[in-house]
């Protein structure tokens, strides 16, 4: 049985699993995302932080689904990292949304939704991705992600708009101010994580009407931009991963009901699936 080592890496974390067909462990690295590193950078994350590769473990096959991989250039620079490391192995470098579809639909048809530090979905046929409704990253779009939600605490704590108590716990939670905040957003990398980082205050104070309005604000305008954009929603289940999509399933839920829609999977992590659908 060959040995398939599959990654699923969005802009903050990537999470590996090795696989010979009855054994499967995992490991994460830092995210691997081409808009922001070089091909030596991500050769280097792969040496410095993947553990098969320090064991001296050598796949076979590789998979690898990532976020920016839609874009023939970026697998490119994605597939020429990982070959310098796995130099004899079969390697497969796409898109994060076919990762997300196979795992969410495995052969069968459906939309699938990815809800993270970014987002994206499409149209599954059961075989390939036939539509996808752009995405247009962090700064034009990524409606309902991590960022996306992020911003808007961002906003509501520059602007004063959190109410005091909000506002204390804001402050005692993360213990910064405008000046800092700005420059981690105009001058330092990664300002796509940074933003998807305060998301986690949505989390741990729902029940707050500014808090939920945040929330449902943010996935209605996923919804509204993206889901109501396929006529296919209205047959088919809709299925979501990521982070966000998992620590807010019940407004998911509450919003295709609303909507008349049929909500599918809503799973935190695409692995289970992807090993399963490759082996």
């Amino acid at each position: 049985m060959p040995i398939k080592l599959i990654a699923d890496s969005g802009s903050t974390k990537t999470t590996w699993c090795l696989s010979d067909g009855k054994k499967k462990k995992k490991f994460q690295t830092p995210g691997i995302s081409p808009y922001f590193l070089s091909a030596k950078q991500i050769q280097d994350t792969i040496v410095n932080d993947l553990k098969p590769v320090k064991n001296n473990i050598r796949p076979d096959e590789i998979y690898f689904y990532g976020t920016g991989c839609g874009s023939a250039e970026n697998a490119k620079t994605v597939k020429s990292a990982i070959r310098k490391v796995f130099s004899g192995a079969s390697i497969e470098v796409n898109h994060d949304l076919l990762g997300a579809a196979k795992a969410l639909c495995g052969n069968d048809k459906g939309i699938a939704c990815i809800l993270g530090t970014g987002s994206n979905s499409c149209y599954f046929n059961g075989k390939k991705i036939v539509k996808n409704s752009p995405g247009l990253g962090y700064v034009l779009g990524d409606e309902g992600s991590g960022a996306y939600l992020g911003r808007k605490v961002i906003q509501y704590f520059l602007y004063n708009t959190f109410e005091g108590e909000l506002m204390d716990k804001f402050i005692n939670r993360f213990n910064t101010n405008a000046t800092q905040i700005l420059d981690a957003v105009y001058k330092q990398p990664l300002p796509n994580r940074y933003l998807a980082s305060f998301s986690i205050f949505l989390a741990e104070n729902r029940g707050h009407y500014m808090i939920e309005n945040i929330i449902e604000d943010g996935l209605n305008d996923f919804f509204f931009n993206h889901i109501y954009k396929y006529r296919e929603s209205w047959t088919l289940p809709i299925h979501f991963v990521g982070s966000i999509a998992y620590g807010f399933k019940d407004v998911l839920k509450e919003m295709c009901g609303m909507y008349e829609l049929q909500l599918g999977n809503v799973i935190k992590d695409p692995m289970d699936g992807l090993v399963k659908y490759h082996n």
